[in-house]
């Protein structure tokens, strides 16, 4: 469950280290934002010399929540971190490489790029 200012790590090798929610994209109200959503986020922590700064407004997809994810089969996912990719307007990623776990969720979200980068999916 991420909401506005909830910190996350950024799970890519876009430059930016901390990323702070700053609007959730779909409805106008709504309160959370949970694994596969789209969020408006800023750059809180970058690594320099690389080509996203800090405090600069991007995109992410939330990949990994501490929230718990159930699925219909009963099995219920969690994670230690809260975590997000960065992508562009077509929802490619930015950066080349994912880092971390992912969920099988995002495949049917069509995010397969992201998918296809990541070395392990649940």
């Amino acid at each position: 469950m991420i909401q506005l200012q909830t910190y996350l790590n950024v799970a890519d090798n876009s430059g930016a280290r901390k990323l702070m929610c700053i609007r959730i994209i779909g409805a106008s109200n709504r309160r959370y934002a949970y694994i596969g959503d789209v969020i408006v986020a800023v750059i809180k922590e970058a690594i320099p010399k690389m080509p996203l700064q800090r405090s600069e407004v991007v995109r992410a997809v939330i990949v990994r929540t501490r929230q718990e994810l159930k699925r219909d089969n009963g099995m219920i996912i969690r994670y230690d971190d809260n975590a997000a990719v960065i992508i562009d307007q077509r929802r490619n990623p930015k950066g080349t490489r994912v880092f971390g776990a992912i969920t099988e969720e995002l495949r049917q979200l069509k995010f397969t790029k992201i998918v296809s980068l990541a070395p392990d999916i649940l």
